[in-house]
């Protein structure tokens, strides 16, 4: 995925290389949320949806950051870019935030009425982030495509070896995300049996397991563009990722459960809101100057450890 990715940004520019990559990645994510969905793990699926963003911004780009930074002194990439980015996941968060707020005031004034109102307002909800990822694709590839590759110079060089063809980059993300898509559902259907003899509660490895599992292509990807100092790259596919994951799978996951009997609200617990205000905040923190070194990647991974940690403590029945 990460050559096919390389090769394509050549040809197309970082945006649409990285979005591409962010795609596919996800597309793995969504297959295996999809069987979990199924199976009616619809606390497993919130869970992971919320673990991507939090893996995305905090153990992807933190390790890109540190490992980019380890090898060069200072690492810049596209500011215009992550700068719309780094809005969007601002937008992202209040989008997110809305349902759990909206679930603790009705269950004060109509408990026996929230479940229901939950679904009505995530379904609504899920339309309008799906119309707000397709202007955010429309802004990045048509409208100001041109702004926010300004800066994609350093990610233009020939990759080692022979070119692709863009028929053959686009094939080899889409074999690679069908490859992994036959072994979703081997790691539903054993999610059961691994966590109860691994001593594990579900919502640890919802939050925290299954998308590092899912989102493996992306993690390997956006360190190696770290490691050739192509940061626009590294950077488009983290934070493109998150993006991707709050205002697209997630919404399709939503409309999905209406399809399969199994209604999904976007309601999440408070420790999962607080997890994604501290990423959301200090991903911005990161990228708003349009460079990176290694001390910020260390921060990142130490913020998402601490998370890691509470997950893993935290009591569930």
């Amino acid at each position: 995925m990460g050559q096919a990715t390389e090769q394509l940004a050549v040809r197309a520019g970082s945006a649409v290389g990285g979005l591409l990559n962010a795609t596919f990645g996800n597309a793995t994510e969504l297959i295996i949320a999809f069987f979990a969905l199924q199976a009616g793990k619809l606390e497993v699926v919130k869970a992971s949806l919320i673990g991507s963003i939090l893996g995305n911004l905090l153990l992807v780009m933190g390790l890109a950051v540190f490992v980019g930074g380890l090898k060069y002194k200072e690492q810049r990439f596209n500011i215009k870019t992550a700068g719309a980015i780094s809005s969007l996941l601002t937008i992202s968060l209040i989008a997110l935030s809305i349902p759990t707020i909206f679930d603790y005031a009705a269950r004060a004034v109509a408990p026996e009425l929230a479940a229901q109102l939950d679904v009505n307002l995530s379904d609504a909800a899920a339309v309008v982030l799906i119309v707000m990822y397709v202007s955010y694709l429309l802004f990045t590839l048509r409208t100001h495509s041109d702004l926010l590759s300004a800066s994609d110079d350093d990610d233009a060089e020939e990759p080692d070896g022979k070119p692709w063809s863009v028929a053959l980059a686009v094939g080899v993300l889409a074999a690679s995300t069908v490859a992994v898509a036959f072994m979703s559902e081997f790691l539903v259907g054993t999610l059961e049996a691994a966590t109860a003899s691994l001593g594990l509660t579900e919502f640890f490895v919802g939050l925290i397991l299954i998308p590092i599992i899912g989102n493996a292509a992306e993690h390997a990807a956006a360190v190696m563009f770290a490691l050739r100092n192509k940061m626009n790259l590294s950077m488009t596919i983290s934070l493109g990722s998150t993006v991707q994951v709050a205002l697209l799978v997630a919404p399709l996951l939503v409309l999905a459960g209406l399809l399969v009997g199994q209604p999904m609200n976007l309601v999440v617990t408070p420790l999962e809101l607080i997890a994604i205000v501290a990423a959301v905040l200090i991903a911005n923190s990161v990228v708003r100057d349009g460079e990176t070194n290694w001390l910020e990647g260390v921060l990142l991974l130490g913020v998402y450890v601490i998370l890691a940690f509470a997950v893993f403590f935290y009591p569930v029945p």
